[in-house]
């Protein structure tokens, strides 16, 4: 017979350790892509939520091709079991409609990265120039109006970035800090849970450390700070 104790600290300490560090809640997040980027592009991010304790799935869509509302019906089949949702520009405006037409959907907690929640002005510069409106397709209408104060039951919570590189400049008139492609204030959408703003740009977020640290607490705690 083993004579330690159940208490004994060599038996116990590190399956603690693993107890608290595991993830309240759920631990599958599903991620979405910006406009124009394939579904890969949040590979890094998911490698770092795995890491963490989640369970990381791509929803890959096609944005401008096939129109957000194509995608909706789709996405909400496969948030139909508890989970989280980590999205990155247009991908925030499409889980959010989501929600919003189906709000018996399991999602507890949402972070968006860079979602011009508020409409972005960098979609209608090239929305009204008829050479570069085509590169928007039918994405073109959800990324120029937003959405509506959020009202969900989930908790939403957005990282925009301030570092000013990116194409989206050259089409749309920032006012303040912006990621180059999405301004700070189109981000403060009514309703959210939690806003912050980091050093990165708008692909850039995609690969930020501080990202994912933030994104990770928000599936957590339901906040971005400790």
């Amino acid at each position: 017979m083993d004579s330690r104790s159940d208490t004994d600290p060599r038996k116990s300490a590190e399956p603690a350790a693993a107890r608290a560090a595991r993830p309240r809640g759920p631990r599958r997040v599903l991620l979405l892509h910006g406009i124009w980027m394939p579904g890969a592009s949040m590979a890094w991010l998911g490698a770092r939520l795995k890491a963490a304790g989640f369970e990381p799935e791509v929803f890959a869509y096609a944005g401008a091709a096939a129109g957000p509302e194509a995608s909706v019906a789709r996405l909400a089949a496969r948030l139909d079991t508890p989970c989280h949702v980590l999205a990155h520009s247009l991908g925030g405006l499409i889980v959010l409609d989501a929600l919003r037409e189906r709000p018996q959907l399991p999602v507890r907690r949402v972070v968006c990265l860079g979602t011009p929640l508020c409409g972005s002005a960098a979609a209608g510069g090239l929305a009204r120039k008829a050479w570069s409106a085509a590169v928007l397709g039918r994405a073109a209408e959800v990324l120029q109006r937003g959405c509506p104060p959020w009202r969900g039951a989930a908790e939403v919570g957005l990282i925009a970035g301030r570092t000013p590189h990116g194409l989206g400049r050259f089409f749309g008139r920032f006012e303040g800090e912006n990621d180059g492609t999405v301004a700070v204030a189109e981000t403060r959408l009514p309703g959210l849970r939690d806003h912050t703003v980091i050093d990165a740009s708008h692909s850039g977020l995609l690969f930020s450390a501080q990202a994912a640290r933030l994104a990770e607490g928000f599936f957590r705690r339901g906040r971005f700070g400790d």
